[in-house]
């Protein structure tokens, strides 16, 4: 509770000064800083729920007793966790229209970051599952109840008190990493800042406010991953 009174402190300071800035020498370039802000927080929201999709079904799927199924997922997470978030990027902006797809650079940096952290996504969900006790699923085996629902109803739901505090530290990473969308000429938080530290030169206020930006959108994620946590531990202790 500590914690949040003071990232909530930090966070509505941070605001207040946003407030004063645009009335001082600042607001000559805070507008442009802010339209990075929403570019960041766009791609973030949109990666982010195919990085939480796409965790779950490679999680979930390289387990599968399917063998090409386990395989794709494994081909999948060993491709995406190996090689570099930049470089992949690279490939579905600059390289997929040699073969006639072309992405758009929001299009292009949602499936780059997307697809990269799901990879690391699914190892988190995979041990989340196999963390739930054997008797567990047995039990539900017992009650003569199909693997879907199994799955949905016994397993995941507590399998997702395991998850969630990983799952949380990788969106935040995820909101960090971005800044690697620039790339893809997006304009983003940290490629305005460099572009209007380039134009006006005012290194220590622009990457000042570029490093509090990024701060508020993690204490964003984070106070909500906990009132996210509180939630489901009191829902499975009233299941109990």
């Amino acid at each position: 509770m500590t914690h949040r009174i003071v990232a909530l402190v930090a966070l509505i300071a941070f605001l207040v000064g946003l407030v004063l800035a645009t009335f001082s020498e600042m607001r000559i370039f805070l507008p442009a800083m802010l339209r990075g802000a929403v570019v960041t927080v766009q791609v973030s929201v949109l990666a982010a729920v195919l990085f939480v999709v796409m965790s779950f079904v490679a999680g979930i799927a390289k387990d599968s007793q399917i063998l090409v199924i386990r395989w794709t997922a494994i081909a999948y997470i060993e491709v995406f966790r190996g090689t570099s978030l930049l470089v992949q990027l690279f490939w579905l902006y600059f390289v997929l229209p040699e073969f006639g797809i072309v992405l758009s650079p929001m299009a292009a940096g949602v499936l780059g970051v997307g697809l990269n952290f799901g990879a690391y996504g699914a190892e988190i969900v995979r041990g989340a599952l196999l963390a739930v006790p054997r008797g567990q699923v047995e039990a539900a085996i017992a009650l003569n109840l199909s693997e879907w629902k199994r799955l949905t109803r016994i397993v995941i739901p507590q399998a997702i008190m395991v998850m969630t505090p990983g799952m949380i530290n990788l969106t935040i990473e995820l909101v960090k990493a971005t800044a690697l969308v620039s790339a893809v000429t997006l304009v983003d938080i940290t490629y305005a800042a460099v572009q209007q530290n380039q134009l006006y030169y005012r290194t220590m206020e622009i990457f000042a406010i570029t490093v509090m930006l990024y701060y508020c959108i993690a204490q964003f994620i984070r106070i909500g991953g906990s009132a996210l946590e509180d939630r489901f531990t009191r829902h499975l202790q009233r299941r109990v």
